[in-house]
């Protein structure tokens, strides 16, 4: 569907409306009394959440993303499916094939609260199949309100079970890494990514001030990211997930991604909510499965 019939279909007056964003991407603009929100249609993305009175976003966005065919889009929520890090089979691009993909806008409503729902969703085609043989049905609800919730249900639309890893690749917004830090993983087991897999324990909250990329595991459903620079703490809630990764890409590696800026590692901070590692789930036939979190400023 072109941009004006996503609009005439969905447009829902005062508060959602579908426009060509970035490389005339078709966007969906919400702006109520609760939230103003940007989701991309490309690559089924939030791109963009900030509660009333709010003066910063929750997610952090990349001023150098690209916004193209074929291209993942550098910030707010991507999403991991079916595979998180590097194909299995060695097929495919790493963490999946769905944020670099045209979604489907299936429906656009207000809730009898005053909160905006959008759905989206995607289905196998020959594409995907050639990639990952297995027929589904992908559907993420976004519901934007005081806070932000998401949730991603796989349907298994095949003959034969399949295993999938994924995850809400979430891009938070900080004022300053240095006075940030994650509460909710102390005690945990990681596998510290940055080191070469070496298995650790998590001691006390996690601060950054190097490479961190750490998978954590039996992960609990409440974690926090308390932001002394912009005195907020962001609260995630998940569901459906027994892991949990952290990543910050620190110096080096912001310099050599071209779409980041070389000092973005100290305005970002990625806490994710993941099936990853072990943490597998198998969907058999004509079942499904979901996973979902809820992000909420708190002061």
């Amino acid at each position: 569907m072109t941009i004006e019939q996503l609009y005439a279909k969905h447009n829902i007056a005062g508060q959602l409306e579908i426009i060509a964003g970035k490389g005339g991407l078709p966007m969906i603009q919400v702006k109520t009394s609760k939230a103003t929100a940007l989701i991309s249609v490309y690559a089924g993305q939030v791109l963009s959440f900030k509660p009333a009175n709010e003066f910063e976003d929750m997610m952090f966005l990349s001023e150098k993303a690209y916004y193209q065919d074929g291209k993942a889009i550098k910030g707010g929520v991507p999403i991991c499916w079916p595979w998180f890090g590097a194909d299995p089979q060695g097929k495919g691009p790493a963490h999946g094939f769905v944020r670099n993909r045209l979604w489907h806008l299936v429906a656009t409503e207000e809730t009898a609260n005053g909160d905006i729902e959008v759905t989206l969703g995607l289905t196998d085609t020959p594409e995907t199949l050639a990639i990952w043989p297995y027929s589904f049905v992908l559907t993420q609800e976004i519901v934007i309100g005081n806070s932000l919730n998401l949730s991603l249900t796989t349907r298994n639309t095949g003959t034969g079970k399949f295993s999938i890893t994924q995850a809400f690749h979430t891009y938070f917004k900080v004022g300053d890494i240095a006075q940030t830090q994650v509460l909710g993983l102390e005690g945990c087991a990681y596998t510290d990514k940055a080191d070469n897999g070496t298995q650790k324990q998590q001691l006390g909250a996690v601060t950054i001030n190097s490479e961190v990329d750490r998978i954590y595991t039996n992960a609990g459903s409440t974690l926090t990211i308390e932001d002394g620079a912009l005195q907020r703490s962001i609260q995630i809630t998940s569901q459906g997930s027994k892991t949990a990764v952290v990543w910050n890409p620190w110096e080096k590696i912001s310099r050599e991604m071209a779409d980041l800026e070389d000092n973005d590692y100290q305005r970002l901070l990625c806490v994710e909510t993941t099936n990853a590692a072990q943490d597998t789930v198998e969907v058999a036939p004509d079942n499904e499965c979901r996973i979902a979190v809820n992000y909420q400023i708190i002061r």
